[in-house]
């Protein structure tokens, strides 16, 4: 079946048919415009997948330290915490987890050494079903036993003030204690049984864990002050978070991951589009290019157009056949951008190591940077975006110069042919 002569016609233009040395240079531009539009492309998909690959690769270690949904107590503690953790367990089917727990903050103390200290009391037998520690160092938290009085530091914790397993540090609890001689600030030994990295700075920097039972002894709580939920799907923390809020007594505060760390993703999100807006430029710079590519095929193509109008075609018809050359252009470089980008989206893992083998290089040292390997989280969501961006761009920069081909008048054009 033969296709219409305006589209013809615009796969001829975009092949670059002919033998004059102006064909193969605007053949040339043609498919310099198509690298560039597909090279946007790639490099945003890229880019894209690598951000989503940190944010992640970020949010999983910090959901192995806090959890998914937090209920927390009045001031006083839960005084009934068994039975709280069963009825949270029951009220919806996406929790796979309970836990209770003790908070506090202290300064941690180690000879001349003071350190801030978010102190958590767990039951180790539970903490399990809530927790997910990338690594436990020398130890086990089963270590935690009622009153013993030890402690699990976080693995950088540790390193700032000098310590290791074995070793004693005392805790400095806020609240003093009331003597005959004033208030004095109430001080505990507590032995290190065990390190943990979290893979997340900011937890192994200033986390300690203690049994749920020396904790209450050492804030003086007459019960666990929350109780951490871990679920099966952690994207569902808020909608699952109301259906808890909503079978509990109304002076209990239940809060998701995603509300704990607004901030945090509010940045990330923000930088995402920055990001996406700054490299869309190449694809604009890639779209101008498209522009005169085509204005240089009207120009050329001056007689062509003249002979077509003379035998019926109408100002519509010259109009469609130079927005199908773009559009084309643009959709070819699109196509071959997005196969190249995925492929580097997903294969970005093997990619980079062999780069860095190759090179004698390390981008991200281990000495320095907690993730140390370029994670890559490529989403169709973000391809689709892409994709609508570049293709409305290859058709916008199509109408100028087709509408002025179209403008064109065949006895002008003919008289210099």
């Amino acid at each position: 079946m033969s296709l219409p002569f305006d589209v013809e016609i615009a796969l001829r233009y975009v092949r670059g048919g002919g033998h004059r040395s102006r064909d193969k240079f605007i053949s040339f531009i043609s498919g310099l415009s198509m690298a560039g539009i597909g090279l946007g492309v790639a490099a945003l998909i890229v880019v894209l997948s690598v951000m989503n690959g940190f944010q992640k690769e970020v949010r999983d270690r910090m959901l192995s330290v806090i959890a998914h949904i937090e209920v927390l107590a009045p001031q006083e503690g839960f005084d009934n915490p068994e039975a709280l953790v069963g009825a949270i367990k029951a009220a919806n089917p996406k929790v796979i987890g309970a836990a209770p727990y003790v908070a506090g903050e202290s300064m941690l103390a180690h000879g001349d050494l003071l350190r801030p200290a978010i102190v958590r009391g767990i039951d180790p037998a539970q903490e399990q079903e809530v927790s997910d520690f990338k690594e436990v160092i020398s130890g086990s938290l089963s270590n935690l036993q009622a009153g013993e009085f030890r402690v699990v530091l976080g693995i950088e914790l540790a390193k700032q003030i000098g310590v290791s397993v074995g070793d004693r540090i005392t805790l400095i609890a806020p609240s003093g204690q009331m003597t005959p001689a004033g208030m004095i600030p109430r001080l505990k030994a507590f032995e290190i049984t065990a390190l943990v990295s979290t893979g997340h700075y900011e937890y192994d920097s200033g986390l300690v864990l203690m049994n749920i039972d020396d904790a209450a002894r050492f804030y003086r709580s007459l019960g666990p002050t929350g109780i951490r939920v871990k679920l099966n799907d952690m994207d569902a923390a808020p909608f699952v978070a109301r259906d808890i809020e909503s079978q509990l007594p109304p002076s209990v505060w239940v809060r998701d991951w995603s509300v704990q760390n607004r901030t945090w993703f509010a940045a990330v999100q923000t930088e995402k589009r920055m990001m996406f807006i700054i490299l869309t430029l190449i694809i604009a710079v890639a779209a101008f290019n498209l522009v005169s590519m085509l204005v240089m095929t009207v120009k050329d193509k001056r007689g062509e157009i003249a002979i077509l109008r003379t035998l019926g075609a109408s100002p519509f018809a010259i109009q469609r056949i130079f927005m199908l050359q773009g559009a084309l252009v643009g959709w070819i470089g699109t196509f071959l951008g997005v196969t190249a980008g995925w492929l580097l989206a997903i294969n970005l893992g093997t990619i980079v190591p062999a780069i860095e083998r190759a090179l004698s290089v390390e981008f991200l040292p281990k000495s320095i940077y907690f993730i140390s390997q370029l994670p890559s989280d490529p989403r169709a969501s973000d391809v689709v975006t892409i994709v609508t961006v570049a293709l409305v761009l290859s058709v916008l920069s199509t109408i100028y110069p087709s509408w002025r081909a179209s403008r064109a008048e065949p006895a002008e054009a003919l008289r210099y042919e």
